[in-house]
């Protein structure tokens, strides 16, 4: 997972209230459990120390969110007496809370936001066509194609006394159509930079469009034999299988990668004493953290910049000359410090009991 759109949340000097909020609306009072899940978490952050102005920033943010009714969870940083981040959830969030501390409580939200591939879908027919791109930041682009040709789009019947010169000419339009439409799925594809493409549409209009567009596409292509719209739910439903098949390749390329070079003692390293060395040296291309059991409740303590780590605040003071230090979850110091230093982060699923060992996957030896 990159990790540079988390750089404008740690701009802040904090520290950070971090809300989870469960705002699903599943009995008759809804509106009224939904209310009273937010006061808990208000109070919680209340008794924390969160100051009066952070508090009515993030009391704002999710109270529109609840009179919208527009998503079943809400996830909210702020510092300083402004929302910093907010983003709808899918779902509700696995563990409703909040957290007045140093720092943002980040990992919950990254293992709900997952791997975001950037994408596209494409319906065709023989006219044109609707393309729908999205980043891997969530920008969304929408493209219709019309074909430059109209007519004659449907063949002649049988025994027309002109049909084979019919027949001709419409196959020569579809072609012409197709094209176009492959050019503008290439150049979308470019923008965006597709790693999953899923064209659905008229039979034939996907096969001539397929025939046109280019290599670097078309390994990424998944065709749907459906003839619908880019809005139809068995689409969406298709495009999200494959985005979490990818994700899970992702993620077993990454920890497949960390076992072989932890046991090769070459570019990987586990545990946290050995991770922050490799943070102070600019070395850490990708950090691995459990989404449960993220470094077993070990702290960290940091300075103003998010490669001073230390597990002491004397550590930091003989190392760094930092006298401004703060102490924090050791995953919520660790994220900071990888997206500062242009890393990744790769969250292990939980699997039941067991847990993943803490590592990172290193550019270079020391």
């Amino acid at each position: 997972m990159e990790l540079s759109f988390l750089k404008t949340l740690y701009r802040h000097p904090g520290p950070y209230a971090s809300v989870y909020a469960d705002l699903t609306r599943t009995t008759e009072d809804a509106a009224k459990a939904v209310e009273l899940r937010w006061r808990a978490l208000r109070t919680d952050l209340e008794e924390q120390g969160t100051p009066a102005d952070t508090l009515r920033a993030i009391e704002a943010t999710v109270e529109d969110e609840i009179a919208q009714r527009r998503s079943e969870g809400l996830v909210v940083f702020a510092a300083d007496g402004e929302v910093v981040h907010a983003e709808r959830l899918p779902a509700p969030p696995r563990t409703p809370h909040a957290r007045f501390a140093p720092l943002p409580h980040v990992l919950p939200y990254l293992a709900e936001r997952g791997e975001r591939f950037p994408h596209m879908v494409a319906v065709v027919d023989r006219r044109g066509g609707e393309i729908d791109c999205v980043t891997a930041a969530g920008r969304h682009e929408h493209i219709e194609v019309d074909g430059d040709e109209e007519y004659p789009i449907r063949k002649t019947k049988a025994g027309d006394w002109n049909q084979s010169r019919f027949q001709r000419s419409s196959e020569n339009v579809w072609k012409l159509n197709a094209k176009k439409v492959a050019h503008e799925i290439d150049r979308a594809a470019d923008r965006c930079g597709a790693q999953a493409v899923v064209i659905a549409g008229d039979t034939r209009a996907r096969t001539a469009v397929l025939e046109e567009v280019s290599e670097a596409v078309l390994e990424h292509v998944v065709e749907l034999d459906r003839n619908t719209d880019v809005h139809d739910p068995e689409l969406e439903a298709e495009l999200n299988r494959i985005l979490k098949l990818k994700t899970a390749e992702r993620v077993m390329t990454v920890a497949e990668r960390f076992d072989r070079e932890l046991a090769n003692g070459k570019r990987a390293v586990s545990g946290i004493p050995a991770i922050v060395e490799a943070v102070r040296n600019g070395q850490v291309e990708t950090l691995l953290l459990d989404e449960e059991d993220p470094g077993s409740g070990e702290s960290l303590w940091f300075g103003p910049d998010p490669v001073q780590l230390a597990s002491s605040p004397e550590e930091l003071r003989t190392e760094f000359g930092v006298t401004d230090v703060h102490e924090d979850r050791a995953d919520a110091a660790l994220v900071r410090a990888v997206a500062a230093t242009d890393g990744e982060l790769v969250v292990l699923p939980s699997d039941g009991d067991a847990h993943h060992e803490i590592g990172a996957v290193l550019r270079f030896t020391a």
